[in-house]
């Protein structure tokens, strides 16, 4: 007899949030939930659901996937832990060498533990995750929240959501090449929208996109004849990194509506934590 297909974490996951939940409150998953409130992150919120410390709503919870809502009673080890939890957005000034992943096989280390060193205890709890990506070798501002739909905002093609960076590239390149740039190219994947471009130095190009495809800079630079040797990326949409390498701080409300262009709810921003 053929085994039965496991179904995939995220469909199930998917399943259970069709579960009825009170009209204007937000669905999820508990894990996730917890996550996002800045109780445990999801990794950590799994073990506890799993080894039994979590209740909700009276009663001890074991799936991770349990569908929850703002106002669902949870507790964690007998203390309560209130789900409802503001957007919240991280500026991180990403060195070259770490990764945007979870893992990296090659032990240099990822950019979550980079950030998680260097935050206060009060939002290591949080569950981070990061806006877009930044290759290895490349270096400047990378954003994290705990709001997944800030990510699906900022990163979907309907947004045209902008980004900066600056390239050292091989060569002097001209104004020809600097229109090409503007005008857009055809890349293996398809036309790119035109771009603003314009050169700082010699051998220095600030490159300004209104998408976010694989290595896109660096495809678009060799393909008018100008490989990047450095890549930095200095702000996305009007917010601009302006701490040091390594370093991070909270975005207030403000620039999270104005800078991104993302509503984060009716938190106020008077707690924001601000950082170093």
């Amino acid at each position: 007899m053929a085994r039965k297909p496991k179904v995939p974490r995220w469909l199930e996951a998917a399943r259970r949030r069709q579960a009825p939940v009170p009209e204007g409150e937000r669905a999820g998953w508990l894990a996730r939930a917890l996550g996002r409130a800045g109780v445990l992150p999801r990794v950590e919120a799994e073990r506890a659901i799993r080894e039994g410390r979590v209740e909700v709503d009276g009663r001890v919870e074991r799936d991770p996937f349990a569908p929850v809502h703002a106002r669902s009673e949870v507790r964690l080890e007998g203390r309560p832990c209130a789900l409802g939890a503001r957007t919240r957005v991280l500026m991180f000034h990403k060195p070259a060498g770490v990764v945007v992943h979870g893992s990296d096989p090659e032990g240099v280390g990822t950019v979550f533990e980079r950030l998680r060193d260097v935050l206060p205890p009060e939002l290591r709890g949080y569950e981070w995750y990061a806006v877009g990506r930044l290759d290895r070798d490349t270096t400047g501002l990378l954003l994290f929240t705990n709001e997944e739909r800030l990510v699906a905002h900022a990163t979907s093609p309907e947004t045209h959501l902008s980004k900066r960076y600056v390239a050292r590239v091989e060569g002097l390149p001209v104004e020809a090449a600097l229109q090409r740039l503007r005008e857009g190219l055809v890349l293996d994947d398809g036309p790119t929208r035109p771009a603003e471009a314009r050169l700082r130095a010699p051998g220095c190009v600030e490159l300004v996109l209104t998408e976010g495809r694989h290595h896109q800079v660096k495809r678009m630079l060799a393909a008018v004849g100008h490989p990047v040797r450095e890549l930095h990326r200095e702000a996305v949409g009007q917010v601009s990194l302006d701490v040091p390498m390594g370093g991070w701080r909270e975005l207030s409300e403000a620039e999270v509506a104005e800078g991104l262009g993302f509503a984060p709810g009716s938190a106020s921003s008077s707690d924001t934590v601000t950082k170093r």
